[in-house]
């Protein structure tokens, strides 16, 4: 579509739509991809706030002849989401449960409606929307309709088609109806089209279609039968969206059961589980998933063995479902190594975890190398599973390629990604040919090549080879007497295109770029780190859960731009330089990542680790490079340089008299690029290496005199030897370390981060007392030291890089000494562990040892003083767990001291908001206070007034107090003041 045609149609559908309409290119390239390997480019958006609008956009593109796709969550395995023209994103308006009949058992739902938000209603009545895949979270009823979605429950409650009771419709000729059972509600070109198709093939119609539970490929023709009762609305399920355009669905609802039970069986290998899996059925399982060791190699709570079923059961009551459990587990008992029965909800959940995030696992071999869907989902008989994946190995092998199979073994259902050569036209070959030979394979089994995902744009050219051509020429029919101008999904289903066109490799450049992080996971290729995102979309989860960060941005906006896979999909239009033309100069892409918190969620909770916060970094860099930056930039990504020249010049009272003073406060954070909401924190009077320095230099002096204890903790002339790094602020002898000297006992580096030591210290004072109670032996670096966090947070990684190799020199001592390094403050302890190394990469080896030699707070006192008991406090606890805690360290030794302590409870998962300098610039106060009002906020405004606040993170803590009001402290000060 050429531009002036393009500006044509998009006033025409702002003149007839009321909902938003988008022809930008952020839009545009948002839409380009969905969870498969094709990339198909939209001309533009238009998001319908209902019925009216569907028919309205549909009339417009239809006199322009300008085909249109309906897209959901956009977490479609074959392609099936991507279109050109116009994308109809139903996940904006239309998302409403309309009603629900508990006694009916029915719900009436819109189609952008979120599976989970169904669920959650329904089970309000002890009821529940059977067909669950594992994108439960954010996939959509619109989605699942149009793929004909089935989740690791079908064996119990089918697939949606079983789910699906009416259907309503706009077609792209204009007609509205509603489907369901029988023809005589229809348009009467649609009636007597249909009769006269069905009529003319009762013979090919009853006996062309595998009879299996998961047979998803093709259009449903069979169910237009009469015998089954003129199910229009069935054979509409799975139709792509290449008929008409769903705008309301009516769908059936099942008994949940009020307990369930997992019982986790261990096999010698994969065949003997696939071999299994059918004998469980007679048992009435909810479900039957199976995986072999090659995907979960590792995962913690699985029982012995090579492969694993994960076989759910129901009961009334926790004790029922136990008991089914554990009686199928018995029957099992004598092909099984091992196995394991949970009915704890919070175990039962982990263990799924494992399960539902494999579609994203599996997309990386165990040595690191890439794999793709495009035939993960292929089904045969349940009883010829174990045959079939034997045949399926040997086929993979015969092609040289390579995958770790999973998913629904009850049905006969297997997944998979395969390590496909998609970026080169020999390894494009291969992929055509493996699939063609696969396609004969799962044949021979009586299979389906979909088995859950749709045929798409990967698998719909090999229908033939499944249904014969005459059954595929009816296939076509059926397609033109819904849409005979062929504007619905055009390629997708019917009358496909070639399976290796579309790719959305193909535009990606085929030499790496340049760029300034190693991406060691990546084999340092920025474009294989993009490639990273497939479009599982657990990004866009709308609520977060335990633990869990990723994405806050997302969650406090609903715009897929401020979404990990949203600013994944930017970078990748980016790199193909199609859509998103500018390179890194490309404002679209700093827009969609100016809302990003450098978080770091996505590195734990993207099942592929996708790691924004440092595709972020890596952007800045090149964006403003040799350009004038924002004020927030020079402000507080050299934050460290102007706090240290303020304590140099013991400039810290006036500092904090002028941040009180209204008028002065509001010209410097006018000048700053600081959010005009913020309170400038207050810098400390006396810094923590001062601080430090003093007590050094006056333990010193009482230890000359008459040899008492010395800042180590024990004698002058005891064990502990005399490893001193001595002060921070290298004023002093220090005492440091010199090359080659061997520190004694347990001698430990207190890492003097910015924060904790101009703006908090008393974090620094607590955590010395109680790394002495504990028998440690305290020291701290000689000279200024600093991780370069704000200055990567910002893009400024010449600089940030020759921070970091300053502190290598300065650290050296201590790692030829092989001394750990303590880290307080969340965000540098991690970047010390990933940021440097990765930017410094194998040139500089200190890197690494510095990266292996940081430990966190709590790490240290459990694994250097494992026989130190902490104070007791006794007190419950409210609070934050820093996201780079989560991210990048961990939070166990946390949780066990804590509990040790007796501070009982849980912290808040997701996100503060304030995230370092996000929160502090301005344009992003809004969104940094709807994260804190997420869970933070709630939290603590709700907790015991008795429970301690507990923050290690200076960002939560500032959060907490100018947001709450109440002053949250670090862990270390709490045990320190309960020590004697």
């Amino acid at each position: 579509m050429v531009d002036h045609e393009a500006d044509e149609l998009e006033r025409a559908l702002r003149r007839a739509v009321r909902g938003e309409v988008s022809f930008d290119t952020t839009s545009r390239a948002l839409m380009t991809m969905d969870a498969s390997n094709y990339r198909r480019v939209p001309a533009g958006v238009v998001a319908p706030y209902d019925a009216d609008d569907v028919a309205a956009a549909l009339a417009v593109c239809r006199e322009r002849a300008v085909p249109v796709v309906a897209r959901g969550a956009g977490t479609s395995i074959a392609g099936q989401a991507t279109g050109l023209g116009v994308v109809l994103d139903f996940t904006r308006h239309m998302r409403s449960i309309v009603s629900l009949d508990p006694d009916a058992r029915t719900a009436v739902v819109q189609p952008g409606v979120i599976l989970d938000e169904l669920r959650t209603a329904a089970g309000a009545h002890g009821l529940t929307f059977g067909p669950d895949p594992s994108t439960h979270s954010r996939c959509t009823l619109g989605g699942m309709i149009g793929n004909n979605s089935c989740g690791s429950h079908s064996v119990a409650w089918g697939t949606t088609a079983d789910n699906v009771r009416e259907l309503d419709v706009v077609t792209y000729g204009g007609e509205r109806l509603r489907a369901g059972r029988g023809l005589d509600g229809l348009p009467p070109r649609l009636r007597d089209g249909l009769r006269a198709l069905v009529d003319a093939n009762l013979a090919p119609l009853r006996t062309g279609f595998p009879e299996l539970p998961r047979r998803i490929s093709g259009y449903a023709l069979d169910a237009l039968l009469p015998e089954k009762g003129a199910d229009v609305a069935r054979a509409l399920t799975g139709s792509e969206g290449t008929l008409g355009v769903l705008t309301e669905a009516t769908v059936r609802l099942v008994d949940a059961p009020a307990a369930r039970a997992l019982a986790v069986l261990g096999y010698p290998d994969e065949s003997a589980a696939a071999e299994a899996a059918h004998t469980l059925l007679p048992h009435g399982p909810l479900t039957v998933e199976g995986m072999a060791a090659d995907l979960v190699a590792g995962a913690e709570g699985l029982p012995k063995g090579g492969a694993w079923l994960f076989a759910e059961v129901g009961g009334a009551t926790r004790e029922e479902a136990l008991a089914r459990a554990r009686a199928l587990a018995r029957a099992a008992a004598d092909a099984t190594t091992d196995h394991t029965v949970v009915a704890d909800p919070a175990g039962q959940r982990a263990l799924w975890r494992i399960r539902e995030d494999a579609s994203g696992t599996a997309t990386r071999m165990p040595d690191g190398s890439e794999a793709w869907p495009g035939w993960e989902d292929c089904a045969v008989p349940p009883a010829r599973l174990g045959a079939y994946l034997r045949d399926f190995r040997a086929l993979m092998a015969q092609h040289g390629l390579r995958g770790t199979p999973y998913g629904h073994f009850g049905d006969g259902c297997i997944h998979v990604r395969i390590d496909f050569d998609l970026l080169s036209d020999a390894g494009i070959r291969v992929f055509r040919d493996f699939s063609t030979d696969l396609a004969d394979l799962v044949v021979a089994h009586g299979g389906s090549l979909s088995g859950e995902h749709g045929d798409g744009l990967a698998r719909a050219e090999l229908l033939p080879r499944m249904y014969g051509d005459e059954m595929v020429r009816l296939f076509s029919r059926f397609k033109d007497l819904w849409d005979p101008a062929g504007g619905l999904n055009p390629g997708a289903l019917a009358r496909p295109q070639r399976m290796e066109e579309n790719l959305r490799f193909a535009p990606l450049p085929r030499r790496p770029v340049d760029v300034e992080f190693g991406y060691p996971h990546d084999n340092g290729d920025f474009s294989a780190a993009v490639r990273r995102c497939v479009g599982v979309a657990k990004c866009r989860n709308e609520s977060v859960s335990g633990a869990a960060v990723m994405c806050p941005s997302y969650r406090a906006t609903g715009d897929e731009q401020h979404s990990t896979r949203g600013r994944a999909r930017l970078l990748h239009e980016m790199l193909a330089g199609e859509v998103v033309r500018d390179g890194w100069r490309s404002e679209e892409v700093r827009g969609a990542l100016d809302l990003c918190l450098s978080c770091k969620g996505c590195r734990s909770d993207c099942p592929v680790g996708v790691d924004m916060a440092t595709y972020k970094a890596e952007f800045l860099h090149h964006h403003y490079e040799g350009r004038v930056r924002p004020a927030a930039h020079y402000s507080m990504g050299r934050l460290p340089v102007w706090l240290r020249a303020a304590a140099v010049l013991r400039a810290a009272p006036v500092a904090n008299a002028a941040a009180g003073v209204a008028p002065l406060a509001a010209l410097a954070k006018r000048a700053g690029g600081i959010a005009p909401e913020r309170d400038i924190p207050e810098l400390a009077r006396e810094p923590f290496t001062r601080w430090w320095r003093k007590r050094a230099r006056g333990a010193a002096r009482a230890a000359a005199r008459g040899g008492g204890p010395t800042v180590g903790g024990s004698t002058a002339g005891g064990s502990g030897g005399s490893a001193r790094l001595g002060d921070g602020d290298g004023d002093g002898d220090g005492g440091a370390v010199r090359g080659g000297e061997r520190a004694h006992g347990r001698t430990v580096v207190l890492w003097p981060d910015t924060f904790t030591n101009h703006l908090s210290p008393s974090v620094g004072q607590a955590a010395v007392r109680v790394l002495e109670d504990a028998g440690l032996r305290v020291v701290v670096p000689p000279k200024p030291v600093c991780c370069g966090l704000t200055w990567v947070s910002t893009g400024q990684l010449d600089r940030a890089r020759a921070v970091m190799r300053r502190t290598l020199d300065v650290m050296a001592p201590a790692l030829d000494a092989g001394l750990p390094v303590v880290g307080l403050e969340p965000s540098c302890t991690a970047a010390l562990r990933t940021d440097l190394p990765e930017l410094l990469g194998p040139a500089d080896p200190r890197a690494a040892r510095l990266a292996d030699a940081v430990t966190t707070f709590a790490g240290a006192l459990e694994d250097l003083a494992p026989d130190w008991q902490p104070p007791t406090v006794d007190r419950p606890v409210v609070g934050q767990t820093h996201c780079h805690q989560h991210a990048v360290l961990g939070d166990a030794a946390e949780r066990r001291l804590r509990a040790r302590a007796g501070l009982t409870g849980e912290l808040s998962g997701g996100c503060c908001g304030l995230a370092g300098n996000f929160g502090f610039e301005r344009g992003h106060y809004d969104v940094s206070v709807a994260c804190a009002e997420e869970q933070l906020l709630p939290s603590v405004r709700g907790a015991d007034p008795a429970a301690e606040v507990l923050a290690d993170g200076f960002s939560c803590r500032t959060q907490l107090d100018q947001l709450a009001g109440r002053r949250a402290r670090h862990l270390a000060e709490v045990l320190a003041e309960r020590l004697r």
